[in-house]
């Protein structure tokens, strides 16, 4: 390709990357689409992911805006609540202990619904998240904990979709294009990047550069260098190819670090999944039923409150405690008073999983110590207060006098047979990268300049999670600061060929 030819680099092929690629081509810029992987393996992380999407909403009138075919039927017997900008913002800062940037979290919430209403006009399509993020009760179905909607397809049918609709606008994508660094002429102007492409080195000039391309979760020496002793060793979720390239190239040009660099989105993981990502299973290897549950260790001992909260606002730095435990190992264990509630993921063929009539029995199976299975189950049973177990709200059905405690649906495990699950540490992306402008994507260096030419979104910017993690607030993400940063280089992309 030509240099004269191209106006906006994109480098990544995930849902920030595409949401950028697509508002740059909507200013009238001539963007090109870099993906580091083949094309059998494009799309990123978002690919793993299910799909689903944290939004600020009023009501129901806003879900139908977005899923416009919701039957009369459907909508008289669901109940979708409202989820407003101030409620997000406040989860946000919850999860992050206060720490999340004001700038980006309020450009987040801010500019979440209208973002899936530019994506909905595009042409994606959005269900409700009927079998992960709702609960029959009565006769109504309730969604509870803020993420609701899902793209059609999950991770999957997103990326599928946003491939489409860059194709359709004329975005232009090259396979097997790894970006190696940024190109600066004498003033500190992004003007390209060198990318190596069929097996050679190159370099494209470009009025603006995005980067999207991932944080370093797939990168084990970086794991251990931020994240500490033993990260090393945890399973990654998604791509084995966001290896922190973005960052690098932007750190070696000036650019500003920021955020929660020894943090991390980490799950429960199956314990014989694979190094990385499966694109055949997808996200299934996660197991984020816990709350209806007991999680232990080998030794059985229990060390979270797997009630503290919905699922949504917990699971996110649980997998951080599974890498502490012995062995990296945990138990999810049920009985068959919840065995109903399990979702989807734990239905697979591909699960560690052990059944039996007797906790021992269970132990065995598993590699648990019997003993002191034994002794932390009679320990919890014995804690469980009265109370009416609701799945669809933080109940309150809670133990006394037992360490950690269980916050809600405290239900005592004693209806065998008895199953349980082996999960691991599975990181999903990191937490630590480059510092924008919120308002426009730039990129910022060490003295807080904005640096010309060059735009970031996604996993690789910082300051937005610290600690932990709302569900589907990744994705939004990446769909808002991708929009925002596509649209601010496409512009400063034509302004500058215009001089």
């Amino acid at each position: 390709m030509e240099a004269s030819a191209r106006d906006v680099i994109v480098v990544g092929s995930g849902n920030a990357a595409l949401c950028a690629a697509m508002a740059a081509r909507e200013t009238g810029a001539r963007v090109t689409v870099l993906e580091k992987a083949p094309e059998h393996f494009r799309g990123g992380n978002s690919y793993f992911t299910a799909g689903g999407f944290r939004f600020a909403y009023n009501g129901l009138d806003d879900i139908r805006r977005l899923i416009p075919d919701l039957s009369d039927d459907e909508v008289r017997n669901i109940d979708v609540g409202r989820y407003d900008q101030a409620k997000f913002y406040e989860d946000l800062m919850r999860v992050t202990e206060g720490l999340s940037d004001p700038g980006l979290a309020d450009t987040l919430v801010s500019r979440s619904f209208p973002t899936m209403d530019w994506l909905r006009e595009r042409g994606m399509r959005w269900v409700l998240m009927f079998g992960r993020q709702a609960f029959k009760v009565g006769e109504i179905t309730r969604f509870w904990g803020g993420m609701i909607v899902e793209a059609i397809g999950a991770g999957k049918g997103l990326i599928d979709r946003e491939f489409e609709l860059c194709e359709a606008m004329g975005i232009e994508i090259r396979y097997d294009a790894k970006a190696v660094g940024l190109l600066m002429n004498r003033r500190g102007v992004v003007e390209g990047l060198t990318a190596q492409i069929d097996g050679e080195r190159q370099d494209l000039t470009a009025g603006a550069i995005v980067l999207a391309c991932g944080g370093f979760e797939a990168n084990p020496e970086m794991r251990t260098r931020y994240l500490g002793q033993g990260w090393e060793l945890a399973k990654v979720r998604g791509t084995r190819y966001n290896t922190g390239d973005g960052i690098r190239m932007a750190l070696e040009a000036g650019a500003q670090p920021f955020g929660h660099w020894s943090g991390a989105h980490a799950v429960a993981w199956d314990l014989n999944a694979p190094p990385f990502g499966d694109r055949t299973i997808a996200d299934l290897f996660q197991k984020h039923s816990y709350p209806f549950g007991l999680i232990v260790n080998v030794n059985g001992d229990r060390f979270v409150d797997e009630g503290a909260d919905f699922r949504n606002y917990t699971y996110a730095k649980y997998g951080r405690e599974l890498l502490r435990q012995p062995e990296r190992a945990g138990f999810q264990l049920f009985d068959q008073k919840v065995i109903h509630l399990l979702r989807d993921e734990y239905h697979i063929a591909q699960v560690t999983k052990a059944e039996s009539q007797t906790l021992r029995g269970l132990a065995e199976q598993l590699g648990i110590d019997a003993g002191g299975l034994e002794r932390t189950v009679s320990e919890y049973n014995d804690a469980v207060q009265p109370g009416e177990f609701n799945p669809a709200v933080l109940d309150a059905k809670h133990t006394e006098g037992i360490e950690p405690p269980k916050s809600n649906w405290a239900l005592p495990l004693d209806s065998p047979p008895y199953v349980g699950y082996a999960v691991t540490c599975g990181v999903t992306f990191t937490f630590g990268g480059l510092r924008i402008l919120p308002a426009t994507g730039q990129v910022l260096d060490t003295e807080d300049r904005p640096m010309p030419g060059l735009y970031a979104a996604g996993e690789l910017v910082g300051g937005l999670f610290y600690y932990n993690y709302a569900g589907g607030s990744g994705l939004m993400a990446g769909a808002v600061f991708g929009r925002i940063a596509g649209a601010a280089a496409g512009a400063a992309s034509r302004t500058a060929a215009a001089v």
